[in-house]
Parts: C-alpha cells; structure tokens; sequence
C-alpha cells in the first residue's frame, strides 16, 4: 500500500507539478527510505496510519549519517508527500505538519569581480589550442551565462527557433517547465552572431550529422549537455581568472551581483533570473553589503582609526 502511495505521489509531481526528473528520483528514494524503515519496524505499510512520533522516529534513525541540508530536505520530501495525500482525500491527517527542519545555514552565493568575470569570457579568443568553431560556441556560451545569468540547464536546451536576434531575446525553459523571456546584451549578441556563422562547421566527420535544433553543439554535432557545459567553464575559469573550480552557475551569481551594484531593481533582477520567491533574488543584497564593508575597511579613513585614537577622541 504504502509503495503504492509512494509511485502515485512520483507520477504527480511529474505529470502535474512537472519538476525534473532528478528532483522526483530524490524525492522517491527518501520516501521508499521511510517505507524500508515502517517494514523494519513491523507497522502497517499505509502512509494513513503513520503518525508523528514514527516519522520522528524514522527522522532520528537517519541523525548520525547525514547533514542537515540532507535531512531538512528528506522532511520537504515527506510534507510534500502528505500534502498530496490530503489534498488528495487519500489521508484525513498530516502528521507531518509537526515535523520541524534543522536549521540550514545558506551560503552566500560565490562570484567574480567585474575584471575577472571579463577575463573569463574573453578567454576562448586567447586559446590557440582549440579550432574557432569551438572558441566561438564557447564565448557565446560564456557571454550568456554572465550576460543573461541563465542557469546552465537553460543554456543547454535553448533551441535555435527560440533565439531571436534582431528583438534582441531568447526563450529560456526554466525550472518547473517555466518558460521567460531573457535580454541579450551586446557583447552577447556579438558573440552568438560570430558562433551562428561557425555553427554549420560542428558536425561528425563520419556522418556529416548535425542536430537541427540545439543552439549550442558538441564537435560532433551533437546537443551539449550540462556536464560539458560545466567543463568548458571550468577550463576557462582557470585560464582567465586562476578559478579552475569556476561553475556555471557562479557565472549566474556574478551577472546577478553585478546589476544589484550597478542599481538595477531587485524586482527586474528576479525576472531575468526567473526566480519564483524574491526571498531569493535577496540573497545578493547580503552580497553587496558585504562587498561594501570590504571596500569601506580598505579605503575609508575611519576605518583605520585605533583604539587609541577612539579612546583620545572620547
């Protein structure tokens, strides 16, 4: 019954909710996980007659081996399961509305400078190594990712009909199936018009194949996946900017902190991000505060004044 409960869940959050694949495997392998320890512990394997004190009880198993981002997320798994089953009119009670999170401590989120962040996307024009065709594709790729801040997911399944150069706008699938519209900026649009012209050129040798519709392509013709993606960034991460540990998704961090310091509204900044919740999208305004004590610490004459000092002017 339970196992039952479990898959009509999965099929809901990917046939209704529409979330990625990854997202509801997550999610199912941690519920399955609480099915494992009902078994184990001889109840009955019906999600309407666990209680709170078994889902504590399942929570306290898993304290030891796991973190708390980890297990405040098996806890959104299960409140998000018995949502469904209320809604549903599968179960009467929630005994996960008393489940308390850990407390998650979010970083803030990892960016460049301005010099390092033009570094490295002026980086494939410096590298002699790889044919044009390839350093093209990749300053595109680059320039949309600190340009438009897309994440990466995006990036790799923009498809050339959703590319629009003379408005100046691309249609990006973001997460939850949303679908936004995102500016390209000049420098964008210069390198994607040179990436278009040396596009036809990546094709296999073998076939002569060519994918119709993926913006941005392997050597062989082939639509980039988001794990070459990350390689291609790291590769000039390190060539521009000493970062061989740069991800994509830093170079979304950056182009956000970047509007927040030049004064775009944090309302504009949620949308060309495609954030749901400004909650969000203020995480960066810690950023720029940040940025903003380092540069009063390093430059403001108050900001030397001794103890000495403070005591004589006292």
């Amino acid at each position: 019954m339970l196992a039952e409960q479990i898959e009509g869940f999965a099929r809901y959050l990917a046939d209704e909710r529409r979330l990625a694949a990854r997202t509801v495997t997550t999610y199912s392998r941690d519920l399955h996980a609480l099915a494992e320890f009902v078994r184990g512990k001889k109840l009955p394997a019906d999600a309407r007659k666990i209680d709170v004190m078994v889902l504590r009880g399942f929570l306290a198993s898993l304290f030891r081996g796991n973190a708390a981002p980890t297990l405040a997320r098996k806890i959104s798994a299960i409140r998000a399961f018995y949502r469904y089953l209320t809604r549903r009119g599968i179960a009467k009670d929630n005994p996960a509305a008393g489940l308390r999170s850990p407390k998650v401590q979010k970083p803030l989120p990892k960016f460049l400078t301005i010099d390092d962040a033009f570094r490295v996307v002026e980086a494939p024009g410096e590298d002699r190594s790889r044919p044009d065709p390839l350093r093209a594709r990749d300053r595109a790729m680059l320039e949309m990712l600190y340009g438009c801040g897309v994440r990466v997911s995006e990036l790799v399944g923009i498809t050339l009909d959703r590319v629009d150069l003379e408005a100046r706008e691309a249609r990006v699938m973001g997460k939850g199936s949303k679908e936004r519209l995102v500016p390209i900026g000049g420098a964008a649009l210069a390198a994607l018009t040179d990436y278009l012209v040396m596009r036809p050129q990546l094709r296999s040798t073998r076939t002569t194949h060519q994918d119709p519709h993926a913006l941005f392509l392997g050597r062989n013709g082939t639509p980039l996946t988001a794990r070459q993606v990350q390689n291609v960034v790291r590769r000039y991460g390190a060539l521009g900017a000493g970062r061989g540990d740069l991800h994509p998704h830093a170079l979304r961090h950056t182009c956000a902190t970047h509007l927040l310091d030049a004064g775009a509204d944090l309302r504009g900044i949620q949308e060309l991000l495609g954030h749901s919740s400004l909650s969000t999208t203020q995480r960066y305004t810690h950023v720029s505060v940040d940025r903003l004590m380092e540069v009063y610490d390093k430059a403001h004459p108050l900001a030397h004044v001794s103890s000495e000092d403070e005591d004589r002017d006292a």
